[in-house]
C-alpha cells in the first residue's frame, strides 16, 4: 500500500480507528501524529471491542510497528496504563511501540491548568476541553516551557520537572485551582520515566530510514479537520493539526515522501462539545441517529450531537486536505430513515453561502440548504459487497461523493472488521 495519511473529515468521531484498523494490514508501520489521550478510537474485531487513547490502533494487529510522533502530547502515566490494558487482550507492545524523544509530554499540572481555565470561562464562552490538560501541554510546547520525553532520559529531568511544578502552583493559586504536591509528583513521575525509557526512540530517523528501505507507513490522525487548530470552527476546536498537514509537522516525514490522504467521513454528521453545527437536529431523527450510531464519546461518555450530511463541511476538507478517497462510515445508521436530507450551501443574511465562514460568528448565523432524497428502508449491516446495496443507499453515497467531489475508497456498514466494503483503496 503506497504511504497514506488518514484524516476525519468533519468533527472527529468519524470511525478511523476501524479504517485504520482494516488498512494497518497492509503497512509496516502505523503513524499517530498529533492529539493525545483526549481522543478515542474503537475498534471491534469479533465480539471483543477496544478503544485506544494515545496508542496507533495498529496496535491491535500482530506485525506492524506503531510509532508515537512528535507531534503529539502524551500523558506518560495513560501510555503505560494502555500499554497494559493492550498487553492484558493478548497484544505484543514493547518492541512494537516507540514514542518520539520529541513528543511533549503531559504532566499532572498541565491537568489541573486545564480545569482552572475552564473553570474561570463564563457559560457561553467555554471550550469544552476533556480537561485532560492537552491545551495547557501544548501552549507550554509553543511557550518553549515544555518538557518533552527525551528529556525523561537525561539526569536533569528531576530539577526541570520541580521547577515547572513550582511555575504551574503559582499559576493554580492565582486561577484559584487545586494546589498540587510536588514531591510526591516529581516521585510519581521518577518512577514513570524509568518505566517509559524502553519506548522512547529517536522516531524521526527510524521512520526516514524505514521509508528509505522501502517500508511502507499509514499516518493516524485524531480528531476531524474541523477541529484543527488553523482550520477549524476556531476557537471551539483542538490544540494541533488535526489535518493531512501536520502528519508531516507530526512525524518528522517530507511531503513528497507520502502518496495519498484518505479522508474518513460519516454518512451524517456529529459533534461533542461546544461551538456551532449547522446541520445539528434537536428533534426525534437527532435522537434516533445518536441511539442507532452509539453516539457517544469514546473517551468522555459524553453523548453527540447529530445532524444530517453537511457537504459544505465535506468540501472544505476534500479542499484543505487533498483527499483523494473517501472511507464513508456508520451508513446503516440511516437504514430506518424514510427521507434523507443533505445540507448542500448555507444561507446567511440573505446571501447563499458555498463555502464555510472562517468566522464562527457567521457560522452560529448560518441556515442550511437542504435537499431531500429517498430513503432506502432496509438493513444494510449485513451486505459485503457495495453493488448489493438497496438502490437507494447506493444513490445516497454517490450522491455525498459528487456534492464533495472525492471517489468513495470504503464504505463502512457496521462496526465489526467484515462489515467493511472496499472498493479499489
Amino acid at each position: 500500500m503506497p504511504n497514506t495519511v488518514l484524516i476525519g473529515a468533519q468533527w472527529g468521531d468519524e470511525g478511523k480507528g476501524k479504517i485504520i484498523d482494516v488498512l494497518a494490514s497492509q503497512v509496516d508501520i502505523v503513524v499517530r501524529y498529533q492529539g493525545g489521550n483526549n481522543a478515542g478510537h474503537t475498534v471491534k474485531i469479533g465480539d471483543e471491542h477496544y478503544v485506544l487513547h494515545l496508542i496507533p490502533s495498529g496496535i491491535l494487529r500482530d506485525e506492524q510497528v506503531c510509532v508515537i510522533g512528535n507531534g503529539l502530547v502524551v500523558n506518560p502515566a495513560a501510555l503505560l496504563d494502555e500499554v497494559a490494558e493492550v498487553e492484558a487482550a493478548g497484544k505484543k507492545v514493547q518492541g512494537r511501540l516507540f514514542v518520539s524523544d520529541r513528543a511533549h509530554m503531559v504532566f499532572p499540572y498541565h491537568r489541573a491548568i486545564d480545569a482552572a481555565r475552564e473553570a474561570l470561562l463564563a457559560e457561553g464562552s467555554k471550550i469544552g476541553t476533556t480537561g485532560r490538560g492537552i491545551g495547557p501541554c501544548y501552549s507550554d510546547k509553543v511557550t518553549r516551557t515544555g518538557l518533552r520525553a527525551g528529556d525523561m532520559l537525561t539526569s536533569e529531568f528531576p530539577e526541570l520537572l520541580l521547577a515547572r511544578l513550582r511555575e504551574a502552583n503559582k499559576m493554580l493559586r492565582a486561577m484559584g485551582g487545586e494546589i498540587l504536591d510536588e514531591n510526591a509528583v516529581l516521585e510519581e513521575y521518577l518512577a514513570i520515566a524509568e518505566r517509559m525509557r524502553p519506548y522512547i526512540k529517536d522516531t524521526v530517523t527510524y521512520l526516514n530510514d524505514a521509508i528509505k528501505a522501502g517500508q511502507t507507513v499509514l499516518f493516524e490522525g485524531a480528531q476531524g479537520t474541523m477541529l484543527d487548530i488553523d482550520f477549524g470552527t476556531y476557537p471551539f476546536v483542538t490544540s494541533s493539526n488535526a489535518t493531512a498537514g501536520g502528519a508531516c509537522t507530526g512525524s518528522g516525514v517530507a511531503p513528497h515522501r507520502i502518496d495519498r490522504v484518505v479522508g474518513v467521513i460519516k454518512a451524517y454528521t456529529t459533534r461533542v462539545g461546544e461551538g456551532p453545527f449547522p446541520t445539528e437536529l434537536f428533534d426525534a431523527d437527532g435522537k434516533r441517529m445518536r441511539d442507532a450510531g452509539g453516539e457517544y464519546g469514546a473517551t468522555t461518555g459524553r453523548p453527540r450531537r447529530c445532524g444530517w450530511f453537511d457537504a459544505v463541511v465535506g468540501r472544505y476538507s476534500a479542499r484543505i486536505n487533498g483527499v483523494d478517497f473517501w472511507a464513508m462510515t456508520k451508513l446503516d445508521v440511516l437504514d430506518t430513515f424514510e427521507t434523507l436530507r443533505v445540507c448542500t450551501a448555507y444561507e446567511y443574511e440573505g446571501q447563499r453561502l458555498m463555502e464555510l465562514p472562517a468566522s464562527v460568528r457567521m457560522l452560529e448565523k448560518c441556515t442550511p440548504i437542504y435537499e431531500e432524497l429517498p430513503g432506502w428502508c432496509e438493513p444494510t449491516s449485513h451486505i459485503t459487497v457495495y453493488d448489493d446495496l438497496p438502490e437507494r443507499a447506493r444513490t445516497y453515497v454517490e450522491y455525498l461523493c459528487a456534492l464533495t467531489g472525492v471517489p468513495l475508497g470504503i464504505l463502512s456498514v457496521g462496526p465489526k472488521r467484515e462489515s467493511t466494503l472496499r472498493l479499489g483503496l
